[in-house]
């Protein structure tokens, strides 16, 4: 069966070790990796037949999760973070850059070796952060944008690079051939920006009036890849044309749908791309090169953690921005591979050093969600032990809070369960780790605390000792978990309203104590069967009275009792 019979293989090997992780509490993108290293000619267990055909279809993944980033990023989105993209990040593959040159004279490489070594530890993983940033639910957030506005920066620096590193020997020609990639790029965003959203709108309107979802999804997938293989026709980046698509159809009508049409298809592309590192990983060159796989690790690993934390703070972003941008774009990116591929190819490095290369980028990347996970434990021990750093806050009273509500989240629920605390003129103060949530509710004359809810300096910082209430709408378990036992360590007398992500939860939050839970979807389920029966001409109090028992046995295994009122 040739490719089919390999892409079958990877996709079985990838959910067998994708729910093993999941049950140890670990990402899945390990479990493809773990896959691929399963299946790759170095472990000789089960071999595919044809690597290189699994490689070029995990270039799809990779040009597919950049035009779902660019549907959910838009433009304005990315308007904040422009500064520290287009002046920062070039300073950054600079600085990286020269940390290679160093490193490399240290291991006794010639110039242009160690050149090509800072070029290729330049460049982070689009993929790995992005898929990280989603399983840990800070995509959107503003340390998030900054990762996404450098990222992109990044991916545009490889077309440079390809072009000038084979011709260090000839200066003059390389300069030509990047003067003319330039202006293809300059030519391409502004036909994009100036007719791309006009015709991309158009075609998708024309589209969506056929009223097939089968054709809308075809039509979002052929604009994403075509508008990708023009670029590259025109010797630009693939996965960049798609992401300046994606961009694009953002802005239209049409983005939201076009976004959530996308994501199972990007998401079963991109286990390939996970897959296929896997594939490249030899346990042997590693034994046998211990020393200088480690040195390399460590070396790029806390060398460019530092960089991207100093840009960072040089760009003045504060609070947990710069630690959050440092431990989650550390790792040697993907377009690192075609960078030391093309070194290969053309003489400019040898195959031992690709061999390093590869197996200390692989190692980064599988590091990247352990270390982007511990973000929030590194920056709560920061706060308790710099204490003199202030949280920020915004809208606090100034004779302080006493009997107050804790909201645990500024989201669109936490939002409004604040505005109609404040109609009531009930005191509250949010929790929020949004930063752009943060501003909106600064700006909105709320007061709001940036953190997490569960770090003992934030509650805190809102008086969690004289609070009556503490009302969670975080969805994330674990989250809420950490929230609710140091809220009742500090405050053993606080009553606590959570959110649970589904009845599975249950059983979790009853066991921390929980007061009442609220699951979102059953109450939007009983408030539209409420509203369907009365316009079904049933009398009110039937109706109430038929929801309400609907509603107490939904409840009641979760609080051993049955409220009179139906109500939990």
């Amino acid at each position: 069966m040739g490719i089919a019979a390999d892409f079958i293989l990877l996709i079985v090997a990838a959910f067998i070790c994708g729910v093993l992780l999941k049950r140890l509490g670990l990402p899945l993108i390990l479990g493809y990796i773990l896959a691929g290293i399963l299946l790759s000619p170095h472990t000789g267990i089960l071999t595919i037949s044809s690597q290189h055909d699994i490689e070029l279809l995990a270039e799809i993944g990779v040009a597919l999760l950049l035009f779902a980033l660019g549907l959910e990023f838009s433009l304005k989105d990315l308007k904040p973070v422009k500064q520290v993209a287009l002046i920062g990040t070039p300073i950054q593959i600079l600085l990286t850059m020269g940390m290679g040159l160093g490193l490399g004279h240290f291991m006794g490489w010639e110039w242009r070796a160690s050149l090509w070594l800072g070029a290729i530890i330049s460049l982070s993983s689009t993929m790995v952060i992005l898929k990280t940033l989603m399983n840990q639910g800070w995509l959107g957030t503003l340390s998030s944008k900054v990762m996404v506005g450098m990222l992109i920066i990044q991916d545009l620096a490889i077309v440079p690079m390809m072009i000038i590193l084979p011709q260090l020997n000839n200066p003059a020609v390389g300069l030509s051939v990047l003067g003319l990639a330039g202006l293809k790029a300059v030519a391409f965003i502004a036909a994009m920006v100036l007719l791309g959203a006009r015709l991309l709108s158009r075609l998708m309107a024309v589209i969506a009036r056929l009223g097939s979802r089968e054709l809308f999804l075809l039509a979002i997938t052929a604009i994403g890849l075509g508008i990708g293989y023009v670029t590259y026709l025109a010797g630009l980046s693939f996965a960049f044309g798609a992401f300046a698509a994606g961009m694009v159809l953002s802005e239209s009508d049409f983005g939201h749908q076009a976004l959530s049409d996308i994501i199972s298809l990007r998401d079963l592309f991109g286990l390939l791309f996970f897959g296929s590192v896997g594939m490249l990983f030899d346990a042997s060159f590693l034994f046998s090169h211990v020393r200088e796989v480690v040195m390399v690790v460590l070396v790029v690993g806390v060398g460019k953690a530092v960089i991207f934390a100093v840009i960072a703070r040089l760009f003045r972003y504060g609070n947990v921005i710069p630690l959050a941008v440092a431990l989650s774009m550390f790792q040697i990116g993907e377009f690192s591979f075609v960078l030391a591929r093309l070194g290969l190819t053309t003489g400019s490095i040898d195959r031992e050093f690709y061999s390093l290369v590869l197996t200390a980028a692989i190692i980064t990347m599988v590091m990247t969600p352990f270390v982007s996970g511990q973000t929030s434990r590194v920056y709560a021990w920061k706060k308790k032990t710099f204490r003199r750093e202030p949280l920020e806050s915004a809208n606090m009273p100034f004779s302080g809070l006493s009997g107050h509500v804790i909201i645990g989240g500024g989201g669109r629920i936490g939002f409004r369960i604040a505005d109609i605390l404040l109609g009531a003129n009930i005191p509250f103060v949010i929790v929020e780790l949004d930063h752009r949530r943060f501003e909106h509710l600064q700006q909105e004359g709320m007061a709001v605390v940036y953190g997490h809810a569960g770090q003992d300096i934030v509650l805190e910082a809102v008086d969690v000792t004289r609070a009556s209430l503490m009302v969670l709408t975080i969805p994330a378990l674990v989250v809420s978990r950490s929230a609710v036992e140091q809220a009742r360590r500090l405050n053993p007398a606080l009553r606590v309203v959570a959110r649970a992500s589904g009845p599975d939860d249950f059983g979790i939050l009853k066991e921390l104590g929980v007061d009442d839970v609220v699951l979102p979807e059953f109450e939007v389920s009983m408030e539209m069967a409420r509203q369907s029966l009365l316009r079904l001409n049933m009398p009110a109090d039937d109706v109430n009275h038929r929801i309400a028992g609907v509603h107490r046995e939904f409840y009641a295994h979760f609080l051993d009792r049955v409220g009179s009122d139906g109500s939990s």
